[in-house]
């Protein structure tokens, strides 16, 4: 395994082997220790972020709350990036600008598409505020294929929940089978973005929690457009 230290390789090879030989599985570090670690060196905590593209796990306190806002924990390792063609980006792994992230939020409705909980909001069981963030969910299509669509989440379920796995297939069968009447109570709830509870009510759980994109294929679906 190269040195951390040589210069000839990417940063974002370097930090991998830093975390790996001078970090260590499990432990945590500071941004402060990154810096130090590779000064002069622009957007390092960029490139460190950018290894979470290639199955690396590197938690803040968004991902485990015991963490201060300061610190993060180097959870596992993912892809050996410093090999020869090991570190070209996988296809829908680009990172989420600013205005994407808007997007996405503005179409989920600014709310957390697991539990339905907006920004600012308490969660019933404590006194902490909601905060929301964009997460990337494993999507099975009709076909039986999986694609990766980005879908708001709060803190709370991202921690949860990073290996749900969205069934836009099972949510787009179990609509078909509904009677007229079922139909229509769902098509009402879909194009209002709200619901009653009755016996539709999985339904539409599985309806909410898919992505933006997997919810406009059940929108036409239903004839909404």
């Amino acid at each position: 395994m190269p040195s951390w230290q040589d210069a000839g390789l990417g940063t974002m090879k370097r930090v991998a082997l830093w975390l790996v030989s001078e970090i260590g599985e499990g432990n945590t570090f500071t941004k402060e220790e990154l810096r130090e670690a590779f000064p002069g060196v622009s957007q390092v905590d960029r490139r460190m972020r950018d290894l979470r593209d290639f199955g690396w796990t590197i938690d803040t306190n968004r991902e485990d709350a015991g963490l201060d806002s300061h610190e993060q924990r180097f959870v596992k390792p993912g892809d050996p990036v410093w090999e020869p063609g090991r570190a070209t980006r996988k296809t829908g792994t680009t990172a989420i600008g600013a205005g994407r992230r808007r997007e996405v939020l503005r179409k989920d409705g600014h709310m957390c598409r697991s539990c339905g909980i907006t920004p600012g909001d308490i969660y019933a069981d404590t006194q902490k505020k909601a905060q929301l963030d964009i997460a990337r969910r494993d999507v099975v299509k009709p076909d039986g294929s999986r694609a990766t669509e980005l879908v708001t989440e709060c803190k709370r379920c991202r921690v949860g929940g990073t290996s749900l796995t969205a069934d836009l297939s099972k949510v787009l069968r179990e609509a078909a089978s509904l009677s007229p009447l079922e139909r229509k109570v769902l098509s009402d709830w879909v194009a209002a973005d709200r619901r009653q509870f009755s016996r539709l009510e999985q339904i539409w759980s599985d309806y909410r929690s898919l992505p933006e994109d997997s919810r406009a294929q059940l929108r036409a679906e239903l004839g909404l457009g």
